[in-house]
């Protein structure tokens, strides 16, 4: 039998009544024909609620615990779903991340999975049952400890095991109809992309796009493992995201795929460099210390008469506190004058593999943010993409100018929001 992977996100398992929604459709892709292995978060906001309730209780939750705490939510959905299968009429049974053979690496929070053992969820499937798995958990093995995989972890979960089970397809379920041009919470009139390449979702996913995280992408590109993200509150096609276009097909790419948007990066600047080899080396390194990952960066040319410079790099807000402590205690090492954090930026993102072999797309991004009133404070490029970074309140005005500049509009009518959160 084909075997199909799913995973379905907070919205789309939010009450009792989308459980059972969930576990019609599930029942549904069982008496298809196909072998069924599900990955779940917790319901709606329950993680948020769990998180509220630590820091009602204590100001400095031990990493380990809370990793004990938000694994709850995933369980209870786990739990629940296998019970509305059961009541449909075909077997169920649930795991947690660890019972599933999910090995990560030993960081609270933000664990990476390093491995499945799927023995015991091939024994369900063999069993003729549909395996449910608590997703955004896993194992350390040599501790014993449970970890959390971060956000996105249930994505990361699903293609994992998608991976380790040699899965025909790994269908994401989120609360839109697929990837679309650009958050229709934003840009009503974004068009549905039926087919996105790896490359283009990564980073559409790494520059704000919440349908699907980069972890997830990174994993199913590593293990060629197709993604179909689709809705749980329609029975539409969704989008496929795969390789390249096979040599031979008869179709062209698109220029762009899309147009992201991140308000979670907040940007450091560190004032008064000496600008001598090494500056900037000793000051990410200090940065690296404390496991922060960094976006962009710019460098102002060096003052001649003062022999300094201005180094300023974007991060996710919460990981601020962070770096500023590491760059604060290397301050003589690092020789900088001063250090300012804005968290009150905004960073907007061009994305389409046809910018490869298609000139002219800076120059229409550039005019199209010009033409808006759009100030640009930092820029980076790659082949497939165009970031900048502006003030966070004109970033939906930017958003919809770039979007409409480079005729992205759907002509089928405005895009349909199911839920609220876009996962």
């Amino acid at each position: 039998m084909p075997l199909v992977v799913q995973k379905y996100g907070g919205s789309s398992v939010s009450d009792a009544e989308a459980i059972q929604r969930v576990a019609r459709r599930i029942v549904e892709t069982k008496r298809a024909g196909n072998d069924v292995v599900v990955a779940v978060s917790a319901m709606g906001d329950t993680t948020d609620e769990l998180l509220d309730l630590a820091n009602a209780v204590t100001s400095d939750a031990a990493p380990r615990e809370m990793d004990i705490l938000l694994t709850a939510g995933e369980r209870i959905s786990m739990a629940l779903l296998a019970m509305a299968i059961r009541e449909l009429g075909v077997g169920a049974q649930a795991f947690t991340g660890p019972q599933a053979g999910v090995i990560t690496t030993e960081h609270h929070g933000r664990a990476r999975i390093i491995d499945v053992a799927p023995g015991r969820l091939q024994k369900a499937v063999a069993d003729g049952d549909v395996a449910i798995v608590a997703g955004f958990q896993g194992l350390h093995p040599e501790t014993q400890d449970v970890t959390t995989l971060g956000r996105g972890g249930s994505d990361t979960t699903a293609v994992a095991l998608a991976a380790a089970l040699n899965a025909d397809v790994c269908e994401i379920y989120t609360d839109v109809d697929g990837v679309f041009t650009a958050d229709p919470r934003i840009v009503p009139s974004a068009r549905k992309l039926d087919r996105v390449s790896y490359d283009e979702m990564l980073d559409l996913a790494a520059s704000g796009a919440k349908v699907l995280m980069p972890r997830c992408v990174e994993y199913a590109r590593r293990f060629d493992v197709p993604i179909h993200v689709r809705s749980s509150f329609s029975g539409l096609e969704g989008t496929w995201v795969t390789g390249d276009t096979a040599e031979g097909e008869d179709m062209e790419d698109p220029i762009i795929a899309g147009v992201a948007h991140d308000r979670s990066e907040a940007k450091i600047t560190v004032i008064g460099v000496p600008d001598v080899p090494g500056s900037a080396a000793r000051l990410f390194e200090a940065v690296a210390t404390s496991d922060v990952n960094i976006d962009m960066i710019v460098q102002n040319v060096s003052a001649t008469v003062t022999g300094v410079t201005d180094i300023s790099f974007t991060l996710p807000a919460d990981s601020v506190p962070r770096a500023t402590k590491a760059i604060e205690a290397d301050r003589d090492g690092i020789g900088y004058a001063d250090l300012t954090t804005d968290d009150t930026i905004g960073k907007i993102s061009l994305v389409g593999a046809g910018m490869r072999s298609n000139s002219g797309v800076s120059a229409k991004f550039f005019t199209a943010l010009r033409d808006a009133g759009i100030n640009i404070e930092m820029i980076t490029t790659s082949d497939i993409r165009i970031s900048v970074v502006t003030r966070a309140e004109k970033l939906d005005e930017a958003v919809r100018a770039v979007h409409s500049a480079f005729d992205l509009d759907s002509n089928d009518g405005d895009a349909v929001v199911y839920g609220g959160t876009g996962r």
